[in-house]
């Protein structure tokens, strides 16, 4: 399982610009179910779609010839698109129509999907993953502003719970389906339906939008900061691309000039946007956020969280698929008591746990997942390549125990004293950062996974029968590594406020989050 929250409205508030649309949306107008089946739909097809492609990811490579960093820039690639793009694309959608830029992110994803699934070789599959994500940039931050401006106040509970078993059902199928799909082999085209199934929800999507979805703005929409946008993405690539080629090219110089020039990017990026704020009043990032501490803990929670999945996700399934030997199917199969664990955990979190005891349901979380991993890394150990789906079922549901106390409570943690004033942009940051944490992560595996198995293989002389053992040994690693991630993220918690009871953020912003980062959990 592998994802984030999408944010409903990453850059602005969609409150004041829902007033006047409802008054045209009158309750008894049945085309505002339409609209929300069809940007449901698609918010469920973008979940799917984070979640789908790890488990079909030793098939990708298997027939395209892929190496291990075009591998990572398949899953790395889109998160970092997505990350750079969607509070962008919150605000193209405040200025310009939400339903517009809707079904420009619709199209734009359904294209590049049929890219996807019809890539010739690794980079044209990695140009077209970064395509998927910035569409999805696009289209997903409209789907709860759509929401907001089509349904009345009195029924938008109903509508948010209905997106709250969206994220659960898009953990548990996408694995699933993506299993389902490579192992099926549909018309000898192996992987490639786990993308081509896109196409006809994505143009049934693109159809009906256009006809049931009711256009909406925001009266007062910030300024783009395209420049801010630049910056961030040159940045994340001075540091993430020589992370994942490093172990390729062997390390060479201008990789570590360049991780440590992104430092001076980030840092310039910095004093343009406190310029930015004394110029309009529109930059990319609301810099006075992290004066509450509260928030910029929360969002190094959310950062670290995101690394921990990046590694976790990509690295369990390779050591399934190529160090055991299992099938897509067995793998997929494996995963689901992982999913359902997630599922019950953030109900009861929510409901019953933290109006009672706080930060400290989160942190008891983070200790849960830590125990499940040091429980998995000894039965990686103790059982071998001999282990079995059935032995992994206990840390699994270890770990989904304590995910599930993290992820759903996390987001109304981070905004509880934030100004409700800056709630939408705070929203948006947190998911931007969580997908950025995500692709730095996948970055990592090639120093916390890949990096151990060239040693074991260059011990044993490149010989087949080390392979198998080479990858338990690197997934114990990893986990290890993941381990400390978690005890990091236990740390910070103590800057969180111990109880956020009477504090609750804008409709948009929490389900926004919860609904984006499901596919930053759910690899």
């Amino acid at each position: 399982m592998t994802s984030a929250p999408p944010s409903g409205t990453p850059a602005a508030s969609p409150i004041s610009a829902a007033a006047p649309v409802t008054e045209v949306t009158a309750s008894g107008d049945r085309r505002r179910w339409f609209a929300l089946a069809i940007v449901m739909t698609a918010a469920f097809m973008d979940l799917v779609d984070v979640t789908i492609v790890n488990i079909a990811i030793p098939s990708i490579q298997g027939s395209l010839g892929a190496t291990f960093s075009a591998i990572q820039w398949i899953t790395a690639g889109y998160a970092l698109a997505f990350a750079a793009g969607l509070i962008t694309g919150g605000r193209l959608g405040d200025i310009y129509g939400r339903k517009r830029l809707f079904l420009i992110g619709i199209g734009g994803f359904t294209l590049a999907s049929a890219l996807c699934g019809f890539a010739a070789n690794p980079d044209v599959l990695v140009a077209s993953r970064i395509l998927q994500g910035a569409t999805a940039a696009l289209m997903v931050p409209q789907v709860l502003s759509i929401v907001h401006a089509t349904f009345p106040a009195h029924e938008r509970g109903k509508v948010f719970g209905l997106f709250g078993a969206i994220v659960g059902l898009g953990a548990v199928t996408g694995p699933l389906l993506g299993a389902l799909l490579t192992e099926w082999n549909l018309f000898g085209l192996e992987w490639r339906p786990i993308f081509l199934i896109n196409l006809p929800v994505g143009i049934a999507g693109l159809i009906l939008g256009a006809k049931f979805i009711t256009e909406s703005k925001a009266p007062r929409a910030l300024k783009l900061d395209l420049p801010g946008v630049a910056l961030v993405v040159l940045g994340l690539l001075a540091l993430i691309y020589p992370l994942t080629r490093g172990r390729e090219l062997d390390w060479p110089l201008w990789g570590y000039l360049s991780m440590a020039g992104s430092l001076v990017i980030l840092a310039v990026f910095v004093a343009y946007e406190k310029w930015k704020t004394r110029r309009d009043g529109s930059p990319l990032v609301e810099l006075s956020l992290f004066r509450v501490k509260s928030f910029a803990a929360g969002i190094a929670v959310q950062l670290t969280f995101g690394v921990f999945s990046g590694i976790f996700f990509m690295v369990w399934t390779l050591y399934m698929q190529i160090g055991l030997g299992w099938s897509a199917l067995r793998a997929g199969v494996t995963g689901i008591p992982f999913s359902i664990a997630v599922s019950v955990a953030a109900g009861i979190s929510v409901q019953k746990l933290v109006p009672r005891f706080g930060r400290k349901v989160l942190q008891t979380g983070a200790l849960t997942m830590a125990t499940g991993l040091l429980l998995y890394i000894w039965e990686a150990n103790h059982y071998g390549a001999g282990i079995s789906s059935w032995q992994m079922a206990l840390p699994l549901i270890v770990m989904g125990l304590g995910m599930g106390l993290i992820v759903a409570p996390l987001t109304d943690a981070v905004l509880s004293e934030v100004p409700k004033e800056h709630a939408g942009s705070a929203s948006g940051l947190i998911n931007t950062t969580g997908q950025t944490g995500n692709a730095f992560g996948i970055g990592l595996v090639s120093v916390v996974f890949f990096g151990v198995i060239d040693d074991k293989l260059e011990l044993a002389k490149g010989a087949k029968s080390a392979i198998g053992p080479a990858y338990v040994d690197a997934f114990q690693s990893a986990l290890g590594w993941v381990v400390g991630v978690l005890l990091v993220i236990f740390l910070l918690m103590f800057a969180l406020p111990k109880k956020t009871a009477g504090h609750t953020a804008p409709e948009p912003a929490a389900p926004a989050d919860d609904l984006h980062k499901e596919p930053a959990l759910t690899a």
